[in-house]
């Protein structure tokens, strides 16, 4: 009762959220302007300022002490200064932890692996609340991750991640829980202010990058309020080069281009005040924006259109090297995709606490809301089969026998505007508005701690929670008018760009142009019933935590307990003849929405427990029971395939449902830590993880369900069936350590072994790993640090792993990864500081290739026994930087 009570408060509260912001403003400033005319003034020399020690050395030390003094398995990475973590991308810095691993998307690190698990089994949190995200490209699977592109490091105080559960931590981080931290403007010196200016290019993305961070936090002198505002601005052109196989259509091989106009906007308020000294409050606001709009073109080679080009097939069929002479060229086709693409993220978030002799209270609400997706899709494309067109055809050798395709022409390949017709029309198969995806959460917590003095027993803490969650995913199609209307060839196409690894000269696309000749030939937007789903969540959880400390021992033992109720919704596929006028993906849809509803409930208990053997030697333990709720992909009620399509007898229908239950894990950790000197530290851990509940596809044949074909003119279908089967487990080992030497140099390093095993058949390529699992991961930082000058040599590498993505992209090994990078500073006097920043300088390549069986007939042939599916040039990365602090 008591947690749908503060549920029902809350959403009164936030449904006027600026109002609710500008209450507390005005509540807390008259509250700590009260205070400061109630007691007299003092002098600033009496009070007792915060002793803030910044640099390399001293983000590490601060990080030993997390880790030492946490009752939990804790690694952290704190900033070095105000505006600077240790690493300009966010995903890059968490990837120097032991047991953490960055899948990198588009240049940036976007997603987080904990100890071998799959990235949507990290839950990440600002200040310990949920951070919606979504996503800006619509070949990404729908999960719970948070998408780390987003966030610029200079918002950043640091950040924690729980590799072990405990009870007062909120649910949904098997592999680990992410606390993302920002400042607090009574923590730092009243008219502190920073702010920066970096510059930089790559040796593919060669057009200059601007990024621009500022920071200003101010108090009162009686430290009663005090306001922090943050933000930071990055534009830049990122194009990545490579090439993109899809040797199943016509036996192609297709260098590719993709360019993508990135401009990424961040913003962070921060108010705080104390009107009493046994009082807080305090409210923080935090917009997040990336804006990807972006063009992918490709050159497709169609290597297995004439047998005689063949000279070599792989066990799958595929022709893996390929000869073409005067006598048979291969012919060529041009294609661009053009997508606008947007993701963003806004939370809002209200706390108080109060504090007394023995007991303390806490309480937070806010909400969190996401949206993103690719706003709209368009194609254009050139065939040797078109008018007008001069498109060169392809002689030499294409050898896929590797890891990576060679591509070796004895011709010019070089294709310019000239070579294209004049006038060019839209793909009218390919216009739609994909995924305008939407996630939100409402949040209201309470907890209460209370001092205790019995037999050990230190403290106890109990709680409860109460979110609401909502995510929706629907699609536009267009319908064009009568007749088409075409466009200059010259207004799409303007510039050069270079082709794939062999850098041919290729027109470079405008999207600008692309997408004002699609309006032209739009007549109108209708909603695609299949691409609507809607899942909704109401989570409660309430729990107890003791704490204790007692003969060397410390830590925490409790319970969690959590219940679910979810509803999902999505258009009922019946059969509908397509109505006049509507467009043809809506054949079979009817217009009612069918809805489902489900529940679960959960106990989660958890022990964390450290031995002090001596005062500098810590022995730790810690167990637990921890879930993951089911990816939204999975519990969207309907997705329909194949219907009244070109090909008779391929009808399919995959049915998820809101009754999965989460994935649950039973976790045990065993570690021992040693610390001396100032931060030095050597750490070792051994771990294990029992996961339940995988999620996988039932597949039955010849199915009836009421719906008669048009084509085929029969009812069999294919249908697939989310459930909850099999289990799997990580066994692992990680180490650590931390040293640095008087003369200024120090060395951090970690190693980690993760034998990751998830049952094969949860996945289409049933290989039995998890997604994003590397078994190995290496990591080693060496620096040098004065007063005036640091220097940062990293280095991170990580075993080969597999991606799994729905669409076009489908399921790939990705080849080991290793990248060298390289910083310096220069401090030219206390306010000023110049730096220089170089990442992956061995330019090492992103290599991926199929790996599954060649008899699987659930994947496409070019994910199949290590034919060389995708590639791209490796590049090197340089800022330039100046930053200023005051």
């Amino acid at each position: 009762m008591f947690a749908g009570h503060i549920e029902e408060q809350f959403m009164k509260v936030m449904k006027t959220p600026i109002a609710a912001a500008v209450s507390i403003t005005l509540l807390s400033a008259a509250m700590a302007a009260q205070a400061q005319q109630a007691e007299p003034s003092k002098k600033e020399g009496n009070q007792l300022e915060q002793v803030v020690i910044t640099g390399i050395r001293a983000s590490l030390q601060s990080a030993a002490n997390i880790k030492r003094n946490a009752s939990a398995v804790v690694d952290a990475v704190t900033a070095e200064d105000v505006g600077k973590l240790p690493d300009s991308d966010v995903g890059e810095s968490l990837g120097r932890l032991p047991g953490i691993t960055v899948g990198r998307a588009f240049g940036q690190g976007a997603t987080v692996s904990v100890r071998g698990s799959d990235p949507q089994m990290t839950y990440t949190t600002l200040n310990g609340q949920t951070v919606a995200s979504t996503g800006w490209y619509d070949q990404a699977t729908v999960d719970r991750s948070f998408n780390y592109s987003l966030l610029p490091s200079e918002l950043i105080g640091g950040m924690e991640v729980y590799k072990s559960s405990q009870a007062d931590l909120t649910e949904g981080g098997i592999g680990g829980t992410v606390i993302v931290k920002t400042r607090k403007p009574l923590d730092l010196k009243a008219g502190t202010a920073f702010a920066s200016l970096k510059l930089g290019k790559g040796t593919v993305s060669t057009d200059l990058s601007k990024d621009v961070a500022g920071l200003y936090s101010w108090r009162n002198d009686a430290k009663t309020f005090g306001v922090l505002v943050a933000g930071a601005q990055e534009k830049s052109e990122y194009i990545r080069r490579g090439i993109e196989s899809d040797a199943g259509w016509a036996g192609d091989v297709a260098p590719a281009t993709f360019v993508q106009d990135r401009k990424r906007t961040a913003m962070n308020l921060t108010l705080q005040g104390k009107p009493a000294d046994n009082v807080e409050l305090g409210l923080n606001y935090l917009t997040l924006e990336l804006t990807g709009d972006n063009t992918n073109s490709n050159l497709y080679l169609f290597t297995g259109q004439n047998d005689s080009n063949c000279k070599e097939k792989n066990a799958a069929g595929l022709c893996v090297k390929a000869v073409a002479g005067a006598a048979d060229p291969v012919n060529t086709f041009m294609q661009t995709w053009a997508r606008q693409g947007k993701m963003s993220s806004d939370s809002l978030v209200l706390n108080g606490t109060f504090k007394a002799d023995a007991f303390k209270i806490e309480a937070v609400a806010g909400q969190t809301k996401a949206k993103g997706g690719t706003e709209h899709t368009m194609n254009y494309g050139v065939g040797w089969w078109d008018d007008g067109q001069s498109l060169p055809k392809f002689q030499g050798t294409i050898d896929a026998t590797g890891k990576q395709i060679v591509i070796s022409p004895t011709g010019n390949m070089n294709v310019g505007v000239g070579n294209l017709p004049s006038k060019l029309v839209p793909t009218g198969w390919a216009t739609d508005l994909q995924q305008p995806n939407a996630d939100r959460e409402n949040f209201a917590q309470a907890d209460a701690t209370v001092d205790l003095d019995w037999n050990g027993l230190t403290s106890f803490k109990a709680g409860v929670r109460a979110t609401k969650h909502k995510y929706e995913q629907s699609g536009l199609r267009a319908k064009f008018i009568g007749t088409a209307i075409s466009g200059n060839t010259a207004d799409l196409y303007s510039g050069s760009i270079k082709m794939g690894p062999n850098g041919w000269d290729f027109p470079k696309a405008n999207l600008d142009g692309m997408a004002a000749l699609y309006a032209k030939n739009t007549a109108s937007w209708t909603p695609q019933r299949s691409s609507f789903a809607e899942i909704e969540e109401d989570n409660k959880a309430a729990y107890g935590m003791f704490e204790f400390e007692k003969e060397g021992w410390r830590g925490n033992f409790g319970l969690r307990y959590v219940h679910t109720n979810v509803t999902g919704r999505g258009y009922k596929f019946d059969g509908t003849p397509l109505a006049a006028n509507d467009v043809p993906n809506n054949d079979g849809w009817g217009n009612t929405i069918r809805e489902e509803k489900a529940g679960y409930s959960d106990w989660l208990p958890s022990l964390n427990a450290a031995y002090n053997i001596d005062k500098n030697t810590v022995l730790r333990v810690a167990a637990s029971k921890a879930i993951t709720r089911p990816n939204f992909e999975y519990m969207f009620l309907t997705k329909q395939a194949g219907y009244n399509d070109d090909r008779a007898g391929n009808e399919s229908m995959t049915f998820g449902t809101v009754g999965l239950k989460p994935q649950a894990s039973k976790q045990f950790d065993l570690g021992i830590e040693y610390y001396y000197g100032k931060g030095n530290m050597v750490s070792a851990a051994v771990y294990h993880k029992t996961i339940d509940n995988f999620v996988t596809a039932l597949v039955k044949t010849n199915q009836k369900l009421g719906v008669v074909d048009p084509l085929s003119k029969v009812d069999s279908w294919t249908v697939n069936q989310y459930v909850n089967a099999g289990g799997g487990k990580i066994n692992g080992f990680e180490a650590q350590i931390n040293h640095s030497l008087d003369n200024g140099f120090g060395f951090a390093g970690s190693y980690t072994y993760a034998d990751a095993k998830a049952p094969s058949s949860s996945y289409p390529d049933r290989l039995a790993l998890f997604t994003q699992s590397s078994k190995h991961t290496f990591n080693l930082v060496g620096f040098y640090e004065t007063e005036a000058y640091t220097a940062r040599l990293a280095y991170n590498w990580r075993s080969k792993y597999m991606i799994r993505e729905t669409g076009y992209y489908s399921y790939r090994m990705h080849d080991p990864y290793g990248s060298l990078d390289f910083s310096a500073g220069w401090n030219i006097n206390k306010n000023l500081r110049l730096t220089f920043e170089a990442v992956n300088l061995l330019k090492k390549d992103d290599v991926q290739y199929g790996a599954a069986d060649a008899t699987n007939p659930d994947v496409k042939g070019s994910m199949k026994v290590g034919y060389p599916a995708w590639s791209f040039m490796g590049e090197t990365t340089y800022r330039l930087g100046l930053s200023a602090k005051f």
